[in-house]
């Protein structure tokens, strides 16, 4: 993992909580990219993202936020892009404009269309307003309509990867839906043969690997505090 808690000043620093997928994707770009950083857990449940502290990074008070010397980042998407121009290694953008189009739709169906309708404030009010257990028949119905259209939107394109054999941005919003599709919300991806097929592929890489939230160190079930 090239997650540090020196706390160098001229380190990067992730503000994250193990499970939120928008954290979850920067840790792969950032261990893609071979960049050290601090590590800074945000419990959420907790409510730690609303304390004065947090919101001074980033107003409206979600993860992940990047602290890069006096730069400050917010927004899954926005830190990923800060990344890829300022630390090109390993570049998540593909050169062929059509395949760049692509990645940028795909991580978009994910990034706006299927993980606003599941992060936790969401949940959280659906169960109130609607009743007990139905925030993840919510959940469970925008995430299968996300992943019936980046299935269509895929083929054709994919090879090894989602836009052909190599790593870009797409499948870095790919794995951390996947992963919490299966995990938190039980969705069938028998349905989605191109996607389960990515999961496969995705889940043998280290970068990813090292980026899951069973493998982060604000993770209960890992002895955190």
């Amino acid at each position: 993992m090239m997650a540090s808690g020196n706390g160098d000043k001229n380190q990067l620093k992730l503000y994250s909580y193990y499970r939120s997928s928008c954290s979850y994707r920067v840790r792969i770009a950032l261990n893609l990219k071979e960049l050290k950083y601090e590590y800074k857990a945000v419990n959420l449940l907790k409510g730690e993202q609303f304390s004065p502290e947090f919101t001074e990074l980033n107003p409206i008070g979600y993860v992940p936020v990047l602290v890069d010397g006096d730069v400050i980042v917010s927004d899954s998407f926005a830190i990923i892009m800060y990344l890829e121009e300022k630390y090109p290694q390993h570049a998540l953008l593909p050169q062929d404009l059509q395949k760049r189009g692509i990645n940028y739709q795909a991580a978009n169906i994910v990034s706006s269309s299927i993980q606003p309708f599941q992060n936790i404030g969401t949940l959280k009010y659906i169960e109130e307003k609607v009743g007990p257990g139905e925030n993840l028949y919510w959940a469970n119905h925008h995430i299968t309509k996300g992943f019936a259209a980046l299935e269509k939107l895929l083929k054709g394109h994919a090879g090894r990867y989602a836009t052909g054999d190599e790593v870009f941005l797409a499948d870095l919003f790919l794995a951390p839906q996947m992963h919490g599709a299966i995990k938190r919300f039980n969705v069938d991806m028998t349905q989605f043969p191109l996607l389960s097929r990515l999961n496969e592929e995705y889940n043998k890489i280290p970068a990813f690997q090292d980026a899951m939230p069973e493998n982060q160190p604000d993770n209960p079930a890992a002895g955190a505090v």
